[in-house]
Formats: C-alpha cells, structure tokens, sequence
C-alpha cells in the first residue's frame, strides 16, 4: 500500500524533466499528500503529455458518489486487467502520478509508541514517476470529477524491510510506453511493473509529526533518529 507521498518540484521542473505541455498550474510543494487531496499527474492525450490536478483515490464512472475513491487509492498490478474498478483504465487511462518520494510505516519502536514512518526515494533525488490509472465521474447535474489510483507491486529489498507492498516506479525510458494508449495488452505493459531496483533508492526515518494528515512542511521530509530505538537503514 502507498497512503501517502510528496511532490515538492517547482512546474518548470516537472515541465523540463517530463517533457510537459505548458499548463500554467500553479503548484504547491506538499510534503505529506494524503488519499483525498489533488495532485499533479501525468496524461498523454493526442501524443501530447499535458499535466493535470486529480484527486487521489480512483472513482469507477459507475459509482453511485465519490466516496468510493476512498477505497481505490492502490490498485495491485496483479489484478489491473480484471478489476472490474480498473480494467478500462488500465486499458486506456493510464497516467504518471508525479512524486519526489513515498512514505511507509514500520512497527512502533516500543509499546505504546507511535508507528515509526520512513521515506524512500531515488538515490540521485528529484522526481520520479509511479505508474497510475485515472478516470472520470460526472453523475448527472453534477461536475465532473478526475481521480487516480496508484499501482503497486511487490515490494523490493529496500521497501520490503517496512512493508511488503510499494509503489510501481517507473524507468524514465519506460513512461513513454506506460502511457501509450496503442498499448493496451497486459502483455506489453506488466513487463513495466516491477519492483524498482533497490540499488538505485534511498531510505530514512522522518520524523512521527507525518502521522497526522494535515502536517505540511520540509521538515517531514528530513531524516529523524528516534531517540530510543535504532534506524533500520543506518
């Protein structure tokens, strides 16, 4: 599972490093994006790669209202093609879910202790792609709604010390591909959903303050020693 992550890069960043049509969007760096909040994600309609704000949690066009995202803010590799919730997307709706790192929780260093999270990121820093799948909500009467979900994988040896899922990160040469709706077979794309190389990302603890979803700051960001237990990535 992947509950939260951070995109702190400016827009002419993204802009340069994603090969982005200019937008005008006027982005925010977030420390601690939580599943319910907009975030910047990656589509390529027209053979153009425009940058657009979504709300994380995937909402089925079929949803009787919103609140079902809340359950779709992962969607596992394993499952994209028959997930009734994901297959079209997976299909034709596949997008970039832009991000400089990802948070995940370890077991409490001693009873009675708050869960202990660690960031992970790539080893030369910057953003980084996760593959994701979008989708569009428009009840009648009602505007419409864009969402996305986050696929997730195995995870590898790095991420697997915390917890045995982790986002789908993508290679750069392989965003082009992820994005491509003339590939639709799962056989073209499963090959992209792997577990990142452990070799090419880092770890550290942050500070417990990420717990709370409505902490801001880049002092989540920065690495944490708790004060009575030992790091798992010293």
């Amino acid at each position: 599972m992947c509950g939260r992550y951070r995109q702190t890069s400016d827009l002419a960043s993204l802009e340069r490093r994603f090969g982005l049509q200019p937008s005008g969007l006027a982005l925010t760096p977030r420390y601690n994006l939580a599943p319910g909040q907009s975030a910047p994600v990656v589509v390529a309609p027209e053979e153009r790669r425009d940058l657009r704000l979504m709300r994380w949690g995937l909402v089925p066009p079929w949803a009787a209202d919103p609140s079902q995202g809340h359950k779709m803010i992962n969607a596992r590799a394993e499952t994209l093609a028959a997930k009734p919730a994901f297959r079209g997307a997976y299909r034709s709706r596949r997008c970039l879910v832009l991000a400089d790192g990802f948070y995940e929780w370890a077991a409490p260093p001693r009873p009675g202790a708050p869960k202990q999270p660690y960031s992970f990121g790539l080893l030369e820093g910057g953003p980084f792609a996760m593959a994701g799948l979008w989708e569009r909500w428009q009840p009648p009467g009602q505007a419409e709604l864009l969402s996305f979900s986050i696929v997730t994988v195995p995870a590898n040896a790095l991420v697997g010390a915390i917890h045995e899922r982790m986002p789908a990160l993508l290679l750069p040469e392989q965003e082009a591909l992820w994005l491509d709706p003339a590939q639709h077979g799962p056989a073209a794309l499963a090959g992209l959903l792997r577990p990142y190389p452990s070799d090419l990302m880092q770890a550290h603890p942050v500070s417990p303050a990420l717990n709370r979803a409505g902490a801001e700051g880049p002092e989540l960001a920065q690495p944490w020693r708790p004060s009575r237990a030992p790091g798992l990535f010293d």
